[in-house]
């Protein structure tokens, strides 16, 4: 079994995740391979929280142009990485201290 900060690389903090922690979700960038079991388990340890839901989503990454230089010609293309998301809901009464609110 892995370790857990292998499983959970960063929180995601946007508008939508921040209104969801009142409700005791909360959102994470986890590794791709990683399952709902090793998700849980991982919040689990790190925080010593009781999980009672793990849902995940995976996104494909997108398609951007990048300017190669003075002498080329043109923009190249890359991408973004892919990456996956889990959305962990903890039991009543636990929650995790992501950043200070101030």
């Amino acid at each position: 079994m892995r370790e857990p900060y292998e499983i959970i690389i960063a929180p995601v903090v946007t508008e939508k995740s921040t209104d969801q922690m009142e409700n005791n979700t909360y959102s994470f960038v986890v590794a791709k391979d990683a399952n709902k079991i090793e998700i849980g388990h991982a919040v689990e340890k790190l925080w010593d929280v009781t999980v009672k839901d793990v849902r995940t989503m995976r996104y494909a990454g997108k398609a951007k142009r990048a300017f190669m230089g003075r002498m080329s010609r043109g923009a190249g293309l890359g991408r973004r990485p892919s990456w996956k998301k889990a959305v962990v809901q903890l039991s009543e009464g636990d929650y995790i201290e992501l950043y200070e609110a101030g």
